[in-house]
């Protein structure tokens, strides 16, 4: 498993981490399981308006149903178990355990004697709970006993019985969740798995025995409609097929890179880049159109996202990379003259604005998703190149190192430096303490002013990074709590309509994990609650830098690296696609501040020594800002991206930023 590392300024050494085909990792499979539970507590936490209302409603209308088929039989069963005894007791504690037992028990066998079909297996328990989660969330179904004058008994409550909601150790469980079962639902998938790899008559008549008494049990204990056993035999079969269909499919795109495919909306698009700066005061003339196009085709071996366009999607297939060799050159290459018609040069206001519509318009799918611009007529003695990549492609940090690679210069594994990884315990403990935490992270108090269209404010600021460090140092913070409080103070002074009282941001960490030309996203992000109040700047700061010390925790990243890579992998994309818009953008953060390191070291592109880059960040959907800044080469390097319905021009947000700072000295 890739998880966040912490880095030294020492040259990086790549070692091979994937290890061998076949049995996978223990504790990655307890940190995916954990995962599944983490799913569980998002969803609790984020219920559907009026759930115990609808919850009864359904529960009524499916006793309802079965009453009018003449098929109602649970009540009877569950008045009788419940004058039994030792049977009641003995049929409430097989309800609460025999289901998980059973499940993990096959898991672990299949684990130790079948590990070349253990993925297959695995992945299809995951879809049978994924899919049951889902069920619950859209349509909670509140059990027999729980439906008001039905003349049920809780069994369960009655016997007080220890490890159910009998007990005070899962009292606060979710019980609006009868349909489908997942009592029946583990135990048919454990018999559905056995049939596979066990032979032996006497194994499956022992399964079939323990669903069926599973069924009976779930009835009289009046935890359950028999319609739910029925749900629980489609979700099962459902999950089956899936797993067996992309255990079968060509190699998909990872689910880390798929996700900004599903996320993107026409009025959000999700490429990354760079504008960069070009110096041609020592040149015989601009940068060209050949120039570009000769030096990409030189490294395309390099650059299989170059080289590659999205596949038809399905609901059910993986999103997959297909080869497309004819290039379109003069729509990948463009250029750009903001030569004004007097002949002077258009400015950093005219590239400014050119960047905004860029960034602004979705990359078509039926190409590869890059764009490499050459722009002219900037400013004297300045050119620019305004490089931009589809994020499925790569991350900030990959996009970064591509266009290094077109600059003929090291690679960011030189700034990165060597990866310290955390040990398995660490990755396992702080796994499941990140997704604890992220199940129970705040949410926005409420969405920012904002158009949601495609149109754009763009700006640039270029600082001493060195004076910045020092700033940092001298007021005991982070670099980045200065950029987030900074860009906090400029928002209460420009912003259009009322800020809440505190804004989420969320601040994506630079994943230390050494891959091919840092291809693909390793992605990991913290949210930092902001206030935005009325106070001196200075107190604002102090308040930031100690919320953002959990961006050095590390858990939080371990975690959302776990669920975006890993767990998600095990989604169709029809469910992918739902869980990645869900849970990114305007519901979760109100916006993005990023910072980045960028080369040490002066580079060139052909004759155009690179005076700066400035990172191009695109809007998460339904969020109206983010800010980007890249330690360039001394530099700090700032852009900063805005809905117009927010920040309609970016130029006074950046004039209050640095007096912000000003107030921070």
């Amino acid at each position: 498993m890739l998880t966040v590392g912490t880095s030294t300024n020492t040259p990086l050494t790549v070692a091979d981490r994937t290890g061998a085909r076949g049995r996978p990792r223990w504790w990655a499979e307890l940190l995916g399981g954990l995962a599944l539970f983490g799913v569980y507590l998002l969803i609790e936490a984020r219920p559907l308006p009026s759930r115990e209302a609808r919850a009864i409603s359904s529960g009524e209308g499916i006793l309802g149903f079965e009453r009018a088929l003449r098929l109602d039989f649970e009540r009877p069963m569950n008045v009788w178990l419940a004058g039994q005894g030792w049977l009641r007791t003995l049929a409430n504690y097989e309800y609460a355990f025999t289901y998980i037992v059973s499940a993990l028990v096959l898991l672990c066998w299949v684990y130790v004697r079948h590990p070349g079909q253990y993925r297959r297996v695995r992945n299809s328990f995951a879809l049978v709970n994924l899919l049951a989660l889902l069920v619950f969330w859209l349509l909670p179904v509140a059990p027999p006993r729980m439906l008001p004058g039905a003349g049920f008994v809780d069994t369960v409550r009655l016997g007080h019985t220890w490890g159910s909601w009998g007990s005070p150790m899962v009292d606060n469980a979710n019980q609006l969740a009868a349909m489908p079962s997942l009592h029946v639902g583990w135990a048919l998938w454990v018999s559905v798995v056995l049939a596979r790899l066990a032979r032996g008559r006497t194994v499956q008549l022992v399964s079939a025995v323990h669903v069926l008494v599973t069924l009976l049990v779930i009835l009289a204990t009046g935890n359950h409609y028999w319609l739910d056993a029925a749900g629980a035999v489609l979700v099962v079969a459902v999950g089956v097929m899936i797993a067996d269909v992309a255990r079968r499919s060509a190699p998909r795109i990872p689910a880390s890179d798929a996700f900004f495919l599903h996320v993107e909306t026409p009025s959000a698009p999700q490429h990354v880049g760079g504008l960069i700066m070009l110096d041609t005061s020592r040149a015989a003339g601009p940068p060209t159109f050949e120039l570009a196009r000769d030096t990409i085709k030189c490294n395309l071996p390099d650059l299989p996202g170059f080289r590659q366009r999205l596949a038809p999607p399905t609901k059910w297939r993986p999103l997959r990379w297909v080869e497309h060799p004819d290039l379109d050159w003069e729509w990948h290459v463009p250029v750009f003259d903001l030569t004004r018609p007097d002949g002077s040069p258009g400015g950093m206001g005219a590239l400014h604005e050119l960047v905004g519509k860029l960034a602004g318009t979705p990359l078509p799918r039926d190409r590869p998703l890059w764009r490499y611009c050459v722009v002219t007529g900037v400013e004297e003695d300045t050119a620019a190149v305004v490089s931009l990549v589809h994020h499925s492609v790569a991350d900030g940090i990959g996009t970064i190192n591509m266009m290094l690679k077109l600059f003929d210069s090291p690679d960011m594994t030189e700034a990165i430096g060597e990866v310290k990884f955390p040990g398995r315990i660490q990755r396992v403990v702080g796994g499941a303490v990140g997704l604890a935490q992220l199940a129970t992270d705040h949410r926005p108090e409420a969405a920012l002013a904002a158009n949601n269209t495609s149109e754009r404010s763009f700006g640039t600021l270029k600082l001493d990074l060195d004076w910045l460090k020092e700033l940092a140092r001298r007021r005991g913070v982070r670099v980045t709590d200065l950029l987030i409080s900074g860009s906090v103070a400029a928002m209460r002074r420009v912003a259009k309509g009322p800020l809440p009282s505190r804004l989420l941001v969320s601040v994506p960490l630079m994943a230390a994990v050494p891959r091919p030309g840092m291809a693909g996203n390793v992605t990991a992000a913290v949210m930092v609650e902001v206030p935005t109040g009325d106070m001196p700047e200075p107190e604002r700061l102090e308040v930031i830098a100690k919320a953002g010390k959990r961006l050095r925790g590390g858990t939080r990243a371990i975690a959302s690296r776990f669920v975006m890579h890993s767990v998600a992998a095990l989604m169709p994309p029809w469910f992918h696609g739902w869980f990645s818009k869900f849970f990114y953008g305007g519901r979760i953060f109100n916006g993005i501040v990023s910072n980045m390191p960028g080369a040490t070291w002066q580079v060139s592109f052909g004759d155009y020594p690179l005076r700066t880059a400035y990172p191009i960040i695109p809007l998460a959907p339904g969020t109206p800002f983010v800010v980007g800044v890249l330690g360039w080469y001394g530099v700090f390097s700032m852009s900063v991206v805005t809905d117009t319905g927010f920040i309609p021009d970016v130029g006074p947000f950046l004039a209050e930023f640095r007096k912000a700072l000003a107030e921070f000295g």
